[in-house]
């Protein structure tokens, strides 16, 4: 199961989201999601665990917890949506 971790703080590493996850079951992977330019933390990251009632268990003991000063917000992934900009235009200038 892909879980969404929301609400990190910038210094939070992959690995010390793996030792939070780590005592309710087996990881299999994690991100922390990085700004392509600076290369800084965006804040918020995915855990994936294989067996979901695990990963519900980590959803459940770590909401609302504190890492590294901040208050976690962990829930199930939801997929990512084809367009990932979310329709509509952008951008000015006139169009004639």
């Amino acid at each position: 199961m892909n879980i969404y971790v929301g609400n990190l703080s910038r210094e939070v590493t992959e690995e010390d989201l793996r030792q939070a996850f780590e005592p309710f079951g087996q990881v299999d992977s994690v991100t922390v999601i990085k700004d392509k330019f600076s290369g800084e933390s965006r804040g918020f990251g995915f855990v994936e665990m294989p067996t979901k009632a695990e990963a519900q268990s980590a959803i459940n003991g770590l909401n609302d917890k504190e890492l590294k000063e901040r208050t976690l917000k962990v829930n199930e992934a939801r997929p990512r949506s084809e367009d990932r900009r979310g329709g509509g235009r952008r951008g000015g200038g006139r169009r004639f």
